[in-house]
């Protein structure tokens, strides 16, 4: 799955991005959020190496994809997406962004372009994310992009050594196509 829009480019992790990958997943203001934080450089680097493996036409796992700038190719964060095994079933994703580049709109465009990988090219139904409602700039952004809140889920999830709150939001193919034709 090679995605790419106007300033990004949505492929591949590479061995080479490793030092990047693990300097913005380790960070503190990424890592509070994210279910996976690598200890060390050689734990970014078995991650990558474990997604070489990971083929995104494969229905049933995880696959991470890295964004990148268009103009020069730096990792500047990541995209993971889950495909059901079965088509009626609704694609999870999450993103993460190096703390560097937040705020400017590159997570907006990263999963704009998984909708419309998702909805256009694959033809699924439904697309959802997870996301700790202490994440109040991600909350925002799913909610800019047409994401409705289905659920609340308190104290659910056992995070860093506490338990945390899990809030659903979601699309429907239906909703994204309404919301193209208004645009």
């Amino acid at each position: 799955m090679k995605l790419s829009t106007a300033r990004l480019r949505l492929d591949a992790l590479r061995p080479d991005d490793a030092e990047a990958l693990f300097a913005y997943r380790a960070n503190p203001v990424v890592a509070r959020f994210q279910g996976w934080c690598p200890v060390d450089l050689a734990a970014a680097r078995e991650f990558i190496d474990a997604q070489t493996a990971a083929t995104p036409d494969r229905a049933g796992g995880w696959f991470q994809r890295a964004i990148r700038l268009c103009d020069d190719g730096t990792l500047i964060g990541d995209l993971g997406v889950h495909l059901p095994e079965q088509t009626e079933a609704s694609v999870e994703f999450g993103v993460s962004i190096a703390p560097y580049h937040q705020g400017s709109g590159y997570a907006s465009e990263a999963v704009r372009a998984l909708f419309e990988l998702v909805f256009g090219q694959l033809g699924l139904h439904r697309i959802h994310a997870s996301v700790d409602p202490r994440n109040l700039a991600s909350m925002a952004m799913l909610r800019r992009l047409g994401m409705r809140q289905e659920a609340h889920h308190r104290e659910s999830l056992w995070l860093h050594g506490e338990w945390v709150d899990d809030v659903v939001f979601a699309l429907l193919s239906s909703e994204w196509r309404a919301s193209r034709l208004a645009d």
